[in-house]
């Protein structure tokens, strides 16, 4: 299965996402929680990993979608670290799975190249195997070039690990690149696995679950405007972002569950224009006061990210 399906539009859908890009804004980052794999499986009566199969699939549907629509950024939640408690024959089962998708990737690098797709493994590559490592740093390597739609893919992630790591990094850099007075609330951001990614402007989570289970907790503000519920979902609207949740397990997830999302973000994201021009002004306030745009400080975030390539570089590479 290719990571970007050849899906055909009915006449209806075409019409209808004609209607939506012309009607609204459309999303620039999406997020999606891909939940309810293992629940699908047991409704189908087929094993764990065929279930989390049927859900990468489902995957390459979406970014055709999201291509096709207009959205720029997709985040997914692949594997959080809290996955490595399951049991050893699903998380093996996991890792084969990862294994087979990220070498057809390398085989398929002109059709992610013609589609514009960048890859980045967003989480701690090093708690993976050491040759699905290899992989993952090949495929981002492989990708770095394309520029139309960023596809992060959260596969050993959680939030707290996040910012646990830019914690890390500062310290690790702290006593040579940058001082004291330089550290603040910008600068830890500028660390995170998602440091050259906006916040994302919807989050479509699956299963009927209505948590964000530790994923992007630091790019998604957590003060609700507004909560709305309706047959079939329920959507929160937050500062920062809109939260959409659907009782569709991800398996199952259609064209019109994907389009009922966009339109929701349609409808409640103009509540958000004024907080956001509010909260860039505060950003900008912010490094300004902290000697976030110094040259010191710039240095540092330029060797941070020097350092992240060449670690790719050393694991692709590796034997």
């Amino acid at each position: 299965m290719s990571w970007v399906s050849d899906y055909h539009y009915s006449m209806a859908e075409r019409i209808s996402m004609r209607m939506l890009r012309l009607c609204g804004q459309i999303p620039h980052h999406v997020a999606f929680v891909m939940d309810g794999n293992r629940r699908f499986a047991r409704s189908q009566h087929i094993d764990k990993i065929e279930g989390h199969s049927r859900g990468f699939e489902k995957l390459a549907d979406c970014l055709r979608w999201c291509l096709d629509v207009g959205v720029r950024e997709v985040t997914t939640f692949a594997f959080s670290i809290e996955n490595f408690k399951r049991s050893s024959e699903e998380v093996d089962g996991l890792f084969n799975l990862a294994r087979e998708k990220f070498a057809r990737l390398l085989q398929e690098t002109a059709r992610l190249e013609e589609h514009g797709i960048r890859i980045r493994v967003i989480g701690n590559i090093e708690l993976l195997p050491p040759d699905l490592q290899k992989l993952v740093a090949t495929a981002m390597l492989s990708t770095e070039r394309n520029a139309k739609l960023f596809l992060n893919v959260a596969f050993a992630y959680t939030s707290r690990d996040e910012i646990t790591q830019a914690v890390d990094t500062v310290l690790r850099h702290g006593n040579e690149d940058i001082e004291a007075a330089d550290i603040s609330e910008r600068l830890l951001e500028e660390c995170l696995y998602t440091r050259h990614s906006p916040p994302p402007d919807l989050v479509f989570r699956t299963s009927g679950e209505t948590r964000l289970s530790d994923f992007m907790m630091w790019q998604v503000s957590a003060a609700p405007i507004k909560i709305s519920s309706s047959i079939g979902f329920i959507l929160f609207q937050l500062s920062t972002s809109v939260l959409y949740f659907s009782n569709v397990l991800w398996p199952q997830i259609t064209f019109w569950h994907f389009l009922a999302s966009i339109l929701a973000y349609q409808r409640d994201r103009w509540q958000l224009d004024d907080f956001r021009r509010r909260e860039r002004m505060h950003s900008v306030q912010l490094a300004k006061t902290s000697e976030f745009y110094s040259e010191r400080v710039q240095k540092f975030l330029a060797t941070i990210d020097e350092d992240r390539r060449k670690m790719l570089v050393r694991v692709a590479a590796a034997n």
